[in-house]
């Protein structure tokens, strides 16, 4: 075991933490969830992230108040969300120790955990993984992370502190891409080490048609994307609602701009998905006397605007080909590449272990796909797909407070951010973990401040006369 110079720095903020409060402490866990290529403690092959070690001065901080702990004890009660996702980790952690073992050899697996295989190239029998325990473990800290964001949110500072690390979680993101831009650039990448540190397969130096991809503080460029999607669901909400605009609109922005500057397949498929959503939700905010500025400009403009740059892209031949080119190369072409067909005999063998297990899974963190559903079906079988279903059914059924007040319209961010993160992983999800952002996310949008309006900059609205 060896502690990391970022995990001694992780280690200074959280002692700092601890005198500081959960207010302070949440804004700089979220934040710290960007450093999703650092390792703040190396075990073997293992990794704890910044951010998970950083959890634990989270929980003493908020667990230490006996009214924040009553609240997130009493998330865990039926049939409350995080009943479910303490369903799916108890399943999950109990079919990752005995399916493997019990069900041997009985089918093939793409292994996640690579300590008792070595490199194959394809699949190998069914049995235990080193990721059965680190992926029970990823999900026990995503249970702890959203129980700890509920009952952070039940006050209002502390849901107003949530909200200010979400916005600086997207600009960490943003800043970290455009360095990971100028240090390729000026030969600087060496700059970048003491935050890719993991014990992770990294391609910072991938290049599409000669543009270098961007990763940022990930280990690769579909998992900046993938992440990248939050920040378009959520800063785009915020905007529509005409909350923090200052802020929320020009992150929104540059978070668009940058994901399809990544050049990640992944997130150019889901990026068009998170417009329609964004754009439901501005039909459905523009209208009544307290429809706000955003949200009715992009009702009235973006249709118009679409056609307009179609006209202008159709009539221009130089154009039309360099954009088609791009979209070839990254979209059209990509189902025919080897890594597609890598990553479709993935999801072929996940759904083979599905059948093979009897429906039950063969474990979670046993198999590699990349799909978010066929990660749940092969891993946790029906009865996790089940509990998670239920979950994100809870979380997001309801959101709290007055209508078109602060406290929902930041919910309403924090659902599009977590189903912009469904929506990436969907495409390229490899394990059942969806990240601690999802489950803040998912806690924001399921706590339950108090009632009293929170402190924020009032949205510019539309009158209806």
């Amino acid at each position: 075991m060896s502690l990391e110079p970022i995990g001694i720095f992780t280690l200074a903020v959280g002692l700092y933490c601890l005198f500081s409060g959960y207010q302070t402490s949440v804004i700089v866990f979220v934040t710290l969830s960007v450093l999703g290529a650092a390792a703040a403690i190396l075990i073997g092959s293992s990794n704890i992230q910044p951010a998970h070690l950083f959890l634990a001065f989270l929980a003493i901080t908020t667990l230490s108040f006996r009214k924040q702990s009553a609240v997130a004890f009493n998330a865990l009660r039926f049939p409350q969300a995080g009943f479910w996702l303490a369903c799916l980790l108890v399943y999950g952690a109990v079919t990752g120790f005995f399916a493997p073992r019990l069900l041997a050899r009985m089918t093939d697996i793409i292994p996640l955990g690579a300590s008792e295989y070595p490199s194959t190239g394809g699949a190998v029998p069914l049995g235990p993984v080193s990721s059965n325990f680190t992926q029970a473990i990823y999900l026990t800290a995503d249970l702890l992370t959203f129980l700890l964001i509920i009952a952070i949110g039940s006050t209002k500072a502390g849901f107003r502190a949530i909200t200010i690390g979400i916005i600086s979680f997207t600009f960490a993101n943003a800043a970290f891409a455009v360095l990971d831009l100028l240090t390729y650039g000026t030969g600087a990448q060496d700059l970048f080490l003491f935050i890719r540190n993991a014990q992770y397969t990294f391609h910072d130096d991938d290049m599409v048609a000669g543009v270098k991809r961007i990763v940022g503080s990930w280990p690769e460029a579909s998992a900046f994307a993938g992440m990248s999607l939050a920040p378009v669901g959520f800063m785009g909400t915020m905007w529509l609602c005409g909350r923090d605009s200052k802020w929320t609109g020009p992150l929104f922005i540059l978070s668009v701009i940058l994901l399809i500057r990544s050049t990640s397949s992944t997130g150019l498929f889901a990026l068009p998905l998170c417009f329609l959503l964004l754009y439901v939700t501005a039909v459905l905010r523009s209208g009544g006397r307290s429809g706000t500025w955003g949200s009715s400009s992009v009702v009235l403009f973006a249709p118009p605007l679409i056609v307009l740059v179609a006209l202008v892209i159709s009539l221009d031949e130089t154009l039309y080909r360099q954009i088609y080119n791009y979209v070839d190369l990254l979209l059209l072409s990509k189902s025919t590449s080897s890594s597609a067909a890598e990553r479709g005999s993935w999801n072929l063998h996940g759904f083979q272990n599905f059948l093979d297990s009897f429906g039950l899974g063969v474990g979670l963190g046993t198999a590699r796909t990349s799909s978010f559903v066929f990660a749940l079906l092969s891993n946790v079988g029906v009865p996790g797909t089940v509990f998670f279903l239920l979950f994100a059914f809870s979380a997001f059924r309801k959101l709290h407070g007055p209508p078109r007040s602060y406290v929902s319209d930041v919910q309403l961010s924090a659902r599009n951010g977590s189903l912009c993160l469904l929506v990436g992983a969907l495409v390229a999800g490899p394990t059942v973990d969806l990240g601690l952002l999802f489950f803040v996310l998912a806690g924001l949008a399921s706590a339950q401040p108090e009632t009293e309006e929170l402190h924020s900059p009032s949205p510019r609205v539309i009158s209806a006369s």
